[in-house]
């Protein structure tokens, strides 16, 4: 296990994001993805993981912690938990953490002895994260009304995907925030599917701002000359995007 964090913090120091920061300033994530079926199991997620799960997360200092309901993509229900740390160890040691909490396993009790004839979820999976150098930590908005957006681009080799990266740290974020994008983070999949590959979220008030912000993005002379430039194209170095419409839960600190 410690040789495989090394491999993770060594990966993440060389990326070809041009680091400046040294990896112990960035943060990690861990991002789950609970598959759902309508019914009980709605109810279960959501007490698990606002009497359980996020309180003692908070505990061990992972937070703000993301809870997020799919509004618009391919799979409903589905929740996305997304728990942020300075230490990709303490993400990879978790659940034996957890194990050692007596209050929280206490609370967690209904959703951890559910029979395999009644299951809290139909599938969960997980993937590790790792900030990129231009946006090192998470930025939660301002409590109130807000859509968010997840976004996942996957690339056909490793160095495309590096090359992606790149561009996200060196020109492309700035461009969004110029543009009215507002991120909450940015990071590269260092353990996951469909790798290699990297996922930021956006958050907006709502679908008009979004739409709004996007137009304004895309018609910015900048991006476009960016974006255009051999080797930046979406066919050399992006093979797929994946584009979710996400809404908090109430338990949701982010």
């Amino acid at each position: 296990m410690k040789s495989a964090l090394g491999t993770v913090g060594a990966g993440l120091a060389s990326q070809a994001s041009g680091a400046e920061a040294p990896p112990a300033m960035r943060e990690f994530y861990q991002l789950r993805t609970y598959t759902l079926r309508t019914g009980p199991q709605l109810a279960l997620m959501q007490e698990y993981l606002e009497k359980a799960l996020i309180p003692a997360l908070n505990k061990l200092k992972i937070g703000p912690v993301g809870a997020f309901k799919l509004d618009i993509g391919p799979e409903t229900p589905t929740y996305y938990v997304l728990l942020p740390s300075s230490s990709a160890e303490t993400l990879v040691m978790l659940d034996e953490q957890l194990a050692k909490d007596a209050e929280y396993l206490k609370a967690a009790a209904p959703f951890l002895a559910a029979p395999a004839t009644a299951p809290p979820f139909v599938r969960e999976e997980r993937t590790l994260l790792g900030a990129f150098a231009a946006w090192p930590k998470l930025v939660a908005p301002k409590r109130g009304k807000r859509i968010f957006q997840l976004r996942t681009y996957e690339s056909p080799m490793q160095a495309g995907h590096e090359h992606k990266v790149k561009m996200f740290d060196d020109a492309e974020i700035a461009i969004f925030q110029r543009t009215g994008l507002t991120p909450v983070f940015f990071a590269d999949t260092l353990v996951g599917t469909h790798m290699p590959n990297l996922t930021y979220m956006l958050t907006f008030a709502d679908l008009a701002e979004l739409t709004a912000h996007w137009a304004a993005f895309s018609a910015d002379p900048e991006w476009h000359e960016l974006s255009h430039k051999p080797g930046n194209t979406d066919p050399e170095i992006v093979s797929n995007i994946s584009n979710l419409y996400l809404s908090p839960l109430a338990c949701s600190q982010i």
